[in-house]
């Protein structure tokens, strides 16, 4: 069988490991920029992940560690209290709340959320 200079992963051809380039990517967890290698990108297109990664290494390693923590302490039957710090997306100062917030979602602290619903039933953007 001749060899090709691209992969056929359907509909449409896919670079070959030697023209995928390093790419510079930003963890929405921590804000540090991070490198997307182009081994990482084969693995992506070879087993047929559409998203590029999300976050850095570290705080991919941590996430995993409190999904695991979660789903064991599940297991276990034990119900964690969750404590999360956030910045207010309103004034900016560091706050805590009892949830993982959803990517992309802005989170607000107590006053700015509780001054929000006082003056409408939409929280600040």
């Amino acid at each position: 069988m001749p060899e090709t200079d691209t992969i056929f992963t359907g509909a449409a051809a896919a670079p070959r490991l030697d023209e995928l380039e390093d790419k510079p990517l930003s963890c929405i967890d921590c804000g540090q920029s991070f490198v997307w290698s182009a081994g990482e990108q084969a693995f992506f297109r070879d087993k047929q992940l559409s998203n590029p990664p999300k976050r850095c290494k570290g705080c991919k390693h941590a996430k995993n560690e409190r999904l695991a923590a979660i789903e064991l302490a599940h297991e276990k039957g034990i119900r964690q209290k969750i404590s999360v710090k956030a910045v207010c997306a309103s004034c900016g100062e560091q706050t805590t709340i009892p949830f993982y917030p959803s990517q992309g979602r802005p989170v607000y602290c107590r006053a700015c959320f509780v001054k929000s619903t006082a003056n409408d039933s939409h929280p600040p953007t």
